[in-house]
Formats: C-alpha cells, structure tokens, sequence
C-alpha cells in the first residue's frame, strides 16, 4: 500500500506535518517502538508508530530520524497522547532527512493503525492468506466464535502448506495448527529462539532441531497498551510469545517473510488481549499482598480474599487453600552482546512477574487463556504469586472388601498414589520443565532464583506463608545454577517456625530487644544494630567481627558492652545470644 492511502482512512486519525513529496512510498509493515535506536528491528519499507518516550530534549530527535532514515522505513507516524503536540525539533529533522512525518491524535490507538495497515499489506501481497487479514478480529474475541490464533495459523497450514506453532517463552504450546507439539521440542525451540534473541540478531532465527528445520519469529506486542519497548533485550526477552514454523525461511522471497512478519502482528493483538484480561488478577493480588505486608488485621485479608476466589476458581463453593510463591530475576555487571542499557535500569519486579504467571501455567494445558487462575504482583525487585488450590476431597469409605466408589478402585488399579491427588505446588516441579530454556534466556549474566510456601488455610497464614515463600527464595538463591528454586520443606527449623508467631508477639519481643539499641543508634551514631549482626554472624569470634567491621578489637568490646548495658543481656550466654538472633530475624 502507499503514504497517501494512510490519509485517506479517516477512522486512522492521521494529519501529514511534512514529506507530501514522498506520499508515494510503499509500506511493507509497520513497528511501533520508543527505543533510542530501533535499527536491529527494522528490515526498511515500514511504517513506524512511536509514542516519543526516547526524547528527552531537543537533540534527540535528528539521530533517531536519521537512523530510521538510514533503515530506509517508509514513514514516521508520533501520537500525540505523551507530549500533546509534536515538538518542531522532529518536524525539523524529518524534513532534513526526507522523513514523512504524521501526527496520532490520542485518540486513535496505535492497534488501530497497526491492524489496518497489516490488513492492506497482507492483502496485497498475500491474496491467498487473504482471508487471514478479512479474519483478524477474531483474534480479538474469547467467545466460542473467537478462533484466536488458531485462525491464522490453520490457514497458513491450508493456503502455504507450513506448519506452524505460537509458543510461550519457556515452550508452552499457546496455539498450533493440527497435532500438538511434543513438550520438549517446544522446550528445545524456546531455548534455541531465548539464546537468538540475547545476541540482538534479528530474527527470524533459524533452528534445527530433532532431525528437522524450523524458523522462529519473534512475537512483539504493538498495542497502545502494551509494556513501552524496552530499552535492553533483557527487559522483555522472558516474556516475549514466539512463531515456530517448520520450514527453513533463509532461502524464502521478501514477500513470503514479509507475509510471516504480518502474521506475527496480527497475533500480537491477541498477546494484547490476553495481557490485558490479567489486569483484574494482578490488581487482586496487589491488593491482597499490600494488606498482608502492612499487617491488616486477618477479616479484613479474608474479606479480599472472599472477592479473589470466585475470580480465580470459578464456581468453587468453599474457600480453597492458598500457596504463595516467590520469584526474583537478577542481573549481573556483565552483560552480552545486543543489551543496550546498563543492568541497573533493568526493573525486576515486571520482568519476574510476566515469568512467574507463565511458570505457574498447568503445562498439561494449552491456549492463552489457561493462566486464567493465577494472580501475580511484583513488589520491588521480586514477583509475588497468590496460588488458589480447590480442597482435595475427603476418601470414599472402604468397606472390608474394598473401596465402594467404582472411580476409586479404578484409582487404585492404577496404582495412583495419594501424592498424585494432592493439588498444592511442588518447587522443583514447577522449573523441571523449563529449566532448559530459561537458562539460554538468562545466559551468562541472568539467575531465576524461586521459592513455594506451604499451603494455608486462612488468612491468618498468609502472612507466614509470604515470609516463608521469601525464606525459600533465599535459600535457592545460595544455590548454584542459572535457575534454582526451594520449598518450604527445606528451610532450617527456626525459619520454618519464625514466619507462624504472632505478628503482636514478633513486635513485642522485637521492640523488648532491639529498640533501645535502635534509640541509641540514632541518637549516637553507634551502630550498634550493625555491631550486634556481626557479631552473631561470627559465632562471638571477637576477632574475626573486629576485622568484618575494620574496628579494633576494644572497640568492639565497647559496642558489645554498650548493647549488654542497654539490654540487660549477657552476649556471651548461648540463651541471650539466640534471643537477639531470632529478634534480628522478625525485625
């Protein structure tokens, strides 16, 4: 399609600031993004949507024109929603350049303009795929007359004869045309398509695996309401769908991969959909966590929770068991090839929140919808999950023969253990299968570190339950490994047990111990609290604390007699020491 067709759909919200001269260029994609330098993502002929989050000042506008210029795009189009007007300085530069520049009212959102510029092109180009366009906004319904990307990727099958699968980051089949995908095929693909993407190479990647080979398109959201384009790979390459199609596309004509391109597009808007029904679980479960943290009395927890459960297990009766799972993402110093930012930029909390809801899919089901009882916030640097579990029924009475429900002697028959009834989350289960994968993502300078709590019955065991989930956390994270995750099951005892007192105990003893010394602190600037860590970190070793802290030794004998004197505790008693240990720990 050309420039000047753009303007002439009024529904687009589209008014020419300058380039009338070069409304004859023909648009071959469109890409929206707000990075600084898109080059690596553009292949020349598209139409490139931006909301101007990359300018900061007046001098950013010439380099970014220019290299769009210099990837040979077709035009430029700015909404006006971020900054209201378009600044001169990019009227400017386009001009220089010879940029077609239009403005997005803010009311038109960029899908809109992305959905009607795929439909020309593809149309255009593709006349056999052309009811994959006339088709598309299925891909925005959930209903039984929405076939989501199943649509497209059955008519790939049918018209090109290409088979192709939409997976999730860690292999998951969300959507494929005829036979499912074995598991760990969709596995060695995920992994294969996570290690491309962390070299900044454009894709498609081309992959062979298990005697055959498959060409792997990444799958970017480009709605409006989508997460802004990220600044470093790193930010979206755990969370990004992929298209795998089992054909080689190194050899394939422009319009072949042009049409492939497209295809990814249109099934983006259903990325955006499905990230969009997430929004009422993630705001449940930030609610629910904010009430936790803050120590809300347990009614007013049960009463969210009460709102919660019908939204995450439809149709349950009672109120299920709840398990609490913690992840966190890091990154190191070092960095790889194509990361564009520095790892201090690199916000965790989002990044291990978009991993965690889809780790905690049932790998036995497929389709984007199948998240649809998991609620996920992210707090800081981590992400934290609220995990229903329906009540596991009671057994069937047995009589001296045997059990009398048909059901069950079928069970037992089976040799199906209890174990293989019990619904509650398992820690090194929930990463055996995506192990592999996550791994290429995170390469040399990325960690998954994760741990599971115990299930609880009420409210009152949340908060134990996120404590202890973070305890787990911890402890996987002093594991070895790119991934690690620990359960509740393997905490030392008095973890286990600290997360369970009280919340008015914790603050009683708390307060009875480490309050004067914090006064103190404060007041004197004697570090006190910091002395008293180390020196139970050093099992009393006074030496050893003294070169920990760079003190010399009397002056650590001072600190400690001052601790002594303001608690009335005896720091070389195995009692008094353990009683400040475990208030350190609840504090």
């Amino acid at each position: 399609m050309r420039l000047r067709a753009l303007l002439e759909t009024d529904a687009l919200g589209l008014r020419l600031l300058g380039g009338e001269d070069e409304l004859d260029r023909t648009v071959r994609g469109v890409m929206t993004t707000d990075l600084r330098d898109p080059s690596r993502y553009l292949s020349g002929g598209e139409l490139v949507l931006t909301g101007l989050a990359w300018r900061r000042d007046a001098s950013d506008s010439e380099p970014f024109v220019r290299i769009l210029a210099g990837a040979g795009v077709a035009g430029l189009a700015a909404g006006e929603a971020e900054l209201g007007d378009i600044p001169a300085d990019l009227v400017e530069a386009c001009v220089q350049h010879r940029l077609p520049l239009f403005a997005v009212n803010e009311t038109v959102a960029f899908a809109t303009i992305t959905e009607h510029v795929v439909r020309q092109v593809s149309g255009e180009r593709a006349g056999d795929l052309a009811a994959v366009v006339d088709r598309h906004r299925r891909l925005m319904t959930s209903g039984p007359a929405g076939g989501g990307p199943e649509v497209v990727l059955d008519l790939l099958t049918s018209d090109l004869d290409l088979r192709a699968w939409v997976l999730s980051p860690t292999g998951r089949q969300i959507a494929g045309a005829g036979a499912p995908l074995p598991a760990p095929l969709g596995a060695a693909l995920a992994g294969h398509h996570l290690a491309a993407t962390r070299t900044g190479r454009r894709g498609p990647y081309r992959a062979a695996v298990a005697g055959s080979t498959y060409s792997l398109f990444p799958i970017r959201n480009a709605g409006r309401g989508a997460v802004p384009a990220a600044r470093d790979v790193r930010e979206s390459v755990l969370s990004d769908w992929l298209l795998a199609v089992e054909a080689d596309a190194s050899d394939w004509p422009a319009a072949r991969l042009d049409l492939l391109q497209g295809v990814t597009q249109l099934i983006a808007v259903e990325r955006d959909r499905r990230d969009a029904a997430r929004t009422v679980r993630r705001r449940l479960a930030q609610e629910v966590l904010e009430l936790v943290q803050a120590g809300a009395a347990p009614a007013e927890i049960a009463a969210r929770l009460r709102v919660a459960a019908p939204v995450l297990l439809p149709g349950l009766g009672a109120a299920p068991q709840w398990q609490v799972v913690v992840a966190r993402v890091d990154w190191t110093a070092a960095g790889t090839a194509g990361a564009a930012g520095v790892p201090g930029d690199i916000a965790g909390g989002p990044v291990a929140q978009a991993l965690l809801e889809e780790i905690l899919v049932d790998p036995a089901v497929s389709g984007p919808d199948s998240a649809d009882r998991i609620a996920v916030a992210h707090t800081g640097e981590e992400a934290i999950a609220l995990v229903p579990l329906p009540a596991v029924p009671a057994p069937l009475p047995e009589t001296v023969d045997g059990p009398t429900d048909n059901a069950t002697v079928r069970e037992k028959e089976a040799g199906e253990s209890p174990a293989a009834q019990d619904p509650a989350l398992h820690a090194d289960a929930l990463l055996a299968a995506v192990r592999e994968p996550l791994s290429a993502g995170l390469a040399d300078d990325g960690r998954l570190t994760l741990g599971v709590s115990a299930a609880v019955h009420s409210a009152e065991g949340l908060r134990g339950a996120l404590e202890e989930a973070r305890h787990a956390r911890r402890v996987a994270a002093a594991r070895p490994g790119r991934v690690c995750a620990a359960g509740h099951h393997e905490l030392a005892s008095h973890v286990l047990l600290l997360p369970f007192v009280p919340d008015d105990v914790r603050r009683a003893f708390t307060a009875r111990l480490l309050d004067p010394l914090r006064d103190y602190d404060r007041r004197h600037r004697a570090e006190l609290i910091e002395t008293l860590e180390a020196f139970l970190d050093c099992d009393g070793s006074w030496t050893r604390c003294a070169a920990r802290l760079h003190l010399h030794v009397n002056t650590l004998r001072y600190r400690v007699g001052r601790i002594e004197q303001l608690t009335g505790r005896d720091l070389s008693r195995l009692e008094d020491k353990l009683d400040f240990f475990l208030a350190l720990r609840m504090s």
